[in-house]
Protein backbone atom coordinates (compact mmCIF):
# COMPACT_ATOMS: atom_id res chain seq x y z
CA UNK A 1 0.00 0.00 0.00
CA UNK A 2 0.95 3.51 -0.40
CA UNK A 3 2.90 5.28 1.96
CA UNK A 4 1.80 8.48 1.77
CA UNK A 5 -2.00 7.62 0.26
CA UNK A 6 -3.00 5.23 3.51
CA UNK A 7 -2.30 8.43 6.16
CA UNK A 8 -5.49 10.09 6.97
CA UNK A 9 -5.94 13.66 6.57
CA UNK A 10 -6.92 15.56 9.13
CA UNK A 11 -9.55 18.04 8.99
CA UNK A 12 -9.26 21.44 10.91
CA UNK A 13 -11.95 23.21 12.34
CA UNK A 14 -13.12 26.04 10.45
CA UNK A 15 -12.64 23.59 7.08
CA UNK A 16 -15.51 21.79 5.26
CA UNK A 17 -15.48 19.42 3.31
CA UNK A 18 -18.13 18.11 0.89
CA UNK A 19 -17.54 14.57 -1.28
CA UNK A 20 -20.11 14.32 -4.35
CA UNK A 21 -18.99 11.45 -6.33
CA UNK A 22 -15.55 12.29 -7.80
CA UNK A 23 -16.12 15.88 -6.74
CA UNK A 24 -14.28 17.14 -3.72
CA UNK A 25 -15.27 20.97 -2.27
CA UNK A 26 -12.74 22.19 0.36
CA UNK A 27 -13.93 25.56 2.06
CA UNK A 28 -12.22 27.55 4.98
CA UNK A 29 -11.02 30.88 5.90
CA UNK A 30 -9.10 31.68 3.12
CA UNK A 31 -10.89 30.79 0.17
CA UNK A 32 -12.77 27.83 -1.70
CA UNK A 33 -10.82 24.92 -3.79
CA UNK A 34 -12.81 22.40 -6.01
CA UNK A 35 -10.92 18.83 -7.80
CA UNK A 36 -12.07 15.93 -9.30
CA UNK A 37 -10.87 12.55 -7.97
CA UNK A 38 -9.09 9.97 -10.53
CA UNK A 39 -11.37 7.55 -11.72
CA UNK A 40 -9.45 4.60 -9.38
CA UNK A 41 -9.63 6.67 -6.23
CA UNK A 42 -12.39 7.16 -3.67
CA UNK A 43 -12.69 9.32 -0.76
CA UNK A 44 -14.78 9.33 2.55
CA UNK A 45 -15.05 11.62 5.53
CA UNK A 46 -15.09 10.09 8.55
CA UNK A 47 -15.59 12.35 11.60
CA UNK A 48 -12.75 15.17 11.44
CA UNK A 49 -10.17 12.74 9.28
CA UNK A 50 -10.36 11.58 5.32
CA UNK A 51 -9.32 8.55 4.20
CA UNK A 52 -8.49 8.36 0.98
CA UNK A 53 -8.49 4.75 -0.79
CA UNK A 54 -8.02 3.07 -4.24
CA UNK A 55 -9.42 0.38 -6.18
CA UNK A 56 -6.95 -1.97 -7.42
CA UNK A 57 -3.87 -3.09 -6.94
CA UNK A 58 -2.09 -1.64 -10.40
CA UNK A 59 0.25 0.60 -10.67
CA UNK A 60 -1.43 3.69 -11.92
CA UNK A 61 -3.65 2.99 -9.05
CA UNK A 62 -0.92 3.16 -6.59
CA UNK A 63 0.64 6.28 -8.22
CA UNK A 64 -3.00 8.08 -8.07
CA UNK A 65 -4.09 6.71 -4.27
CA UNK A 66 -0.70 8.82 -2.98
CA UNK A 67 -1.09 11.76 -5.51
CA UNK A 68 -4.61 12.24 -4.57
CA UNK A 69 -4.29 12.08 -1.15
CA UNK A 70 -1.21 14.86 -1.11
CA UNK A 71 -3.47 16.89 -3.26
CA UNK A 72 -6.20 16.69 -0.99
CA UNK A 73 -4.33 17.41 1.96
CA UNK A 74 -2.54 20.21 0.12
CA UNK A 75 -6.54 21.83 -0.81
CA UNK A 76 -6.92 21.80 3.15
CA UNK A 77 -4.18 23.05 4.26
CA UNK A 78 -4.13 26.19 1.43
CA UNK A 79 -7.70 26.99 2.96
CA UNK A 80 -6.88 26.54 6.38
CA UNK A 81 -3.80 28.17 6.15
CA UNK A 82 -2.57 29.47 2.59
CA UNK A 83 0.73 29.15 0.72
CA UNK A 84 3.59 31.80 0.73
CA UNK A 85 6.14 32.78 -1.55
CA UNK A 86 8.94 34.82 -1.74
CA UNK A 87 10.83 36.60 -4.63
CA UNK A 88 13.59 39.18 -4.38
CA UNK A 89 14.45 41.46 -7.02
CA UNK A 90 18.43 42.85 -7.02
CA UNK A 91 19.42 45.13 -9.97
CA UNK A 92 20.32 48.59 -10.40
CA UNK A 93 16.78 50.42 -10.72
CA UNK A 94 14.65 47.23 -10.80
CA UNK A 95 11.55 47.22 -8.86
CA UNK A 96 7.79 46.42 -8.85
CA UNK A 97 4.50 47.90 -7.54
CA UNK A 98 0.97 46.48 -7.09
CA UNK A 99 -1.84 48.77 -8.64
CA UNK A 100 -4.93 46.90 -8.85
CA UNK A 101 -4.90 43.12 -9.55
CA UNK A 102 -1.64 44.42 -11.87
CA UNK A 103 2.06 43.86 -10.92
CA UNK A 104 4.42 46.30 -12.30
CA UNK A 105 7.56 45.33 -12.69
CA UNK A 106 10.65 47.57 -14.33
CA UNK A 107 13.77 44.83 -14.82
CA UNK A 108 16.01 47.05 -17.33
CA UNK A 109 14.12 46.63 -20.76
CA UNK A 110 12.71 49.76 -22.41
CA UNK A 111 9.28 48.60 -21.60
CA UNK A 112 7.56 48.06 -17.75
CA UNK A 113 5.96 44.26 -17.77
CA UNK A 114 2.53 44.34 -16.53
CA UNK A 115 1.75 40.78 -15.13
CA UNK A 116 -2.04 40.32 -14.22
CA UNK A 117 -2.58 38.82 -10.82
CA UNK A 118 -5.07 35.58 -10.63
CA UNK A 119 -8.11 35.48 -8.56
CA UNK A 120 -7.65 34.10 -5.00
CA UNK A 121 -4.13 35.59 -5.37
CA UNK A 122 -2.55 38.13 -3.00
CA UNK A 123 0.76 39.87 -4.33
CA UNK A 124 2.19 42.43 -1.88
CA UNK A 125 5.20 44.40 -2.24
CA UNK A 126 8.04 45.58 0.18
CA UNK A 127 10.67 48.21 -0.04
CA UNK A 128 10.23 47.95 -3.72
CA UNK A 129 12.07 45.00 -4.33
CA UNK A 130 10.44 42.10 -2.44
CA UNK A 131 7.41 40.17 -3.61
CA UNK A 132 5.39 38.32 -1.35
CA UNK A 133 2.99 36.11 -3.15
CA UNK A 134 0.05 33.83 -1.26
CA UNK A 135 -3.20 32.16 -1.81
CA UNK A 136 -5.09 29.46 -1.09
CA UNK A 137 -3.84 26.70 -4.45
CA UNK A 138 -0.25 25.81 -3.77
CA UNK A 139 0.10 25.05 -7.78
CA UNK A 140 -1.06 28.69 -8.56
CA UNK A 141 1.00 30.31 -5.97
CA UNK A 142 4.16 28.57 -7.39
CA UNK A 143 2.86 29.42 -11.25
CA UNK A 144 2.69 33.51 -10.62
CA UNK A 145 6.23 32.73 -8.77
CA UNK A 146 7.35 31.16 -11.86
CA UNK A 147 6.16 33.51 -14.51
CA UNK A 148 7.11 36.20 -12.55
CA UNK A 149 10.74 34.99 -12.11
CA UNK A 150 10.87 33.94 -15.99
CA UNK A 151 10.76 37.61 -16.64
CA UNK A 152 14.70 38.27 -15.94
CA UNK A 153 15.78 34.95 -13.98
CA UNK A 154 19.12 35.47 -12.17
CA UNK A 155 21.73 35.64 -14.49
CA UNK A 156 25.53 34.63 -13.37
CA UNK A 157 28.15 37.13 -14.29
CA UNK A 158 26.20 40.39 -11.82
CA UNK A 159 23.36 38.28 -10.08
CA UNK A 160 20.83 41.21 -11.46
CA UNK A 161 17.19 39.52 -11.86
CA UNK A 162 14.02 38.01 -9.82
CA UNK A 163 14.97 35.26 -8.22
CA UNK A 164 13.48 33.22 -4.97
CA UNK A 165 14.08 34.44 -1.44
CA UNK A 166 17.40 31.95 -0.18
CA UNK A 167 18.04 30.74 -3.21
CA UNK A 168 21.84 30.93 -4.19
CA UNK A 169 22.86 31.91 -7.67
CA UNK A 170 26.46 30.22 -8.78
CA UNK A 171 28.44 33.44 -9.75
CA UNK A 172 30.93 33.34 -12.91
CA UNK A 173 34.10 35.36 -13.19
CA UNK A 174 33.84 37.58 -15.92
CA UNK A 175 36.61 37.68 -19.00
CA UNK A 176 39.99 38.93 -17.97
CA UNK A 177 41.90 41.59 -20.22
CA UNK A 178 45.36 40.51 -20.74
Amino acid sequence: MSRIGKQPIAIPPKVKVEVKGQKVSVEGPKGKLNWELPNRTSLKVEGDKIVVSRAGEDAQSKALHGTSRSLVNNMIKGVAEGFVKKLEIQGVGFKAAVTGKVVNLTLGYSHPINYNIPDQIKVTVEENTKLTIEGPDKKVVGQVASEIRSFYPPEPYKGKGVRYAGEHVQRKEGKTVQ
